[in-house]
């Protein structure tokens, strides 16, 4: 006798299917034999006519060249547009401003905030009984007598670095004693008129490390269509970076590390010590960016550092200073997470 599924078993089918073939793309993804033919693959398609374009007649690939000349335009519409954004985004950032420096006063202890500023419901405590309530404050008044009484909200930004995995990558442990002294971030828009950039200010209290009390890092952009090439744009593009020079307390330069080395003569066959200073992992790296040749051309290495430089540049912009408190806590990480999950189920259907 023939057996036939009901739509729901077909429907576990289908999810069972859609898992199995997705776990086998993840293995087959794992393999560097597999990923290396499909790059090969891909680098061999880039670039490559399908053939439908050349089997056009000559009058309708002459109207194809009109309406690419329709899309030039567009794309300098666009441009047009990136750069109306720009000056919102100037605009706001004035509005913005008076919250982020309140922010700042209360993490360093330059303002209590009132009781009123501090009341905050969070959703489990609804679920609270009174009793439950009541002995929660008890012992938490309990800790606080224990404790010293601490000013601001220490290590508010550390935290944050550390709880962002783009940022706590860059950390070194010889960095979070400095990190410690970090009393705000800011962000700075070129003016209105001036080539769009965006300037990233670190704000630090004096510490035994450095004299600077801020250390910058800006970007320099460019909102418009590349004429070789104007169907790539795709919004505004960073050109380049300029840090800054750090002023080191001497012996704490933790971008430098001394390393010994013994070194035998060829001729006498004596061994004598060399001492040799070396560049040394840090965050502060990241205020000595490779330079950008005028031509534009460099090595893959620099390439490389450029990139990684722009997008933390750019997240740090976008994402950290404005919602600074939330990835203290952990929340913002786990929105992130949200996204990506949304993104991926959205992808899947």
């Amino acid at each position: 006798m023939a057996s036939f599924l009901t739509l729901d078993e077909e429907g576990v089918m289908v999810v069972f299917a859609l898992v199995l073939a997705r776990q086998l793309t993840m293995q087959m993804m794992q393999n560097p034999q597999i990923l290396a033919a499909l790059q090969e693959r891909l680098d061999g398609l880039v670039g490559s006519p399908s053939g439908y374009m050349e089997s056009l007649p000559k009058v309708v690939k002459r109207r194809v060249n009109a309406l690419k000349n329709l899309q030039v335009k567009c794309a300098h519409i666009e441009a047009k547009f990136y750069e109306e954004v720009h000056e919102l985004e100037r605009k706001y950032a004035a509005l913005y401003q008076p919250l982020f420096d309140k922010r700042s006063e209360i993490v360093r202890a330059a303002y209590e905030p009132t009781d009123e500023e501090c009341e905050w419901k969070q959703d489990e405590e609804e679920e609270l009984t009174e009793e439950m309530k009541e002995k929660a404050k008890v012992e938490e008044e309990k800790k606080d007598e224990e404790k010293e009484d601490p000013k601001g909200i220490p290590e508010f930004w550390l935290t944050v670095f550390k709880n962002v995995d783009l940022l706590s990558e860059m950390l070194q442990e010889h960095d979070e004693p400095i990190l410690k002294h970090l009393q705000d971030i800011k962000v700075k828009f070129s003016d209105a008129g001036q080539p769009m950039s965006f300037t990233l200010e670190f704000h630090f209290e004096p510490n035994d490390f450095f004299t600077n009390t801020v250390l910058t890092k800006t970007y320099k952009m460019r909102s418009e269509p590349d004429e070789s090439d104007p169907f790539s744009f795709d919004g505004p593009e960073i050109m380049g970076c300029t840090g800054c020079a750090i002023d080191w307390v001497k012996g704490k330069n933790v971008t430098l590390k001394t390393i010994k080395k013994k070194q035998k003569h060829k001729g006498r066959g004596t061994v004598r010590t060399v001492t040799k200073t070396v560049p040394n992992d840090s965050f502060f790296n990241f205020f000595s960016p490779p330079d950008v040749p005028e031509g534009g051309e460099m090595d893959e290495d620099s390439e490389a550092v450029l990139a990684a430089d722009f997008e933390i540049g750019h997240f740090i912009r976008e994402r950290i200073v404005p919602r600074a408190v939330l990835y203290f806590t952990g929340e913002a990480i786990e929105d992130d997470d949200d996204d990506v999950s949304e993104r991926h189920v959205s992808s899947v259907k």
